[in-house]
């Protein structure tokens, strides 16, 4: 299968807990649609100390797994808003 775009996109956007409304990451997403998986290369900075799990109110909202060959966290559906 393909691996993702090495050149990582322009578009930077701001990922929070929908809990608690914690910043968890500042990534480079690419296209329109919904926030489904994480690549961790594109992840600029990571407010998180464990990973999937927010640092403010401890519920998780990703696993971590392997896609095309490249690690990404898979996030789970309404767990997490970015703007």
């Amino acid at each position: 299968m393909a691996k993702p775009n090495k050149k990582a996109p322009e578009k930077s956007v701001d990922i929070y807990c929908s809990k608690c409304r914690a910043p968890l990451y500042k990534y480079k997403k690419g296209g329109k649609g919904a926030l489904v998986k994480c690549f961790k290369a594109r992840i600029v900075k990571n407010f998180t100390m464990t990973p999937c799990v927010c640092p403010s109110c401890a519920s998780v909202f990703a696993r971590e797994t392997l896609i095309r060959g490249m690690p990404v966290f898979k996030m789970i559906g309404g767990k997490v808003t970015y703007k």
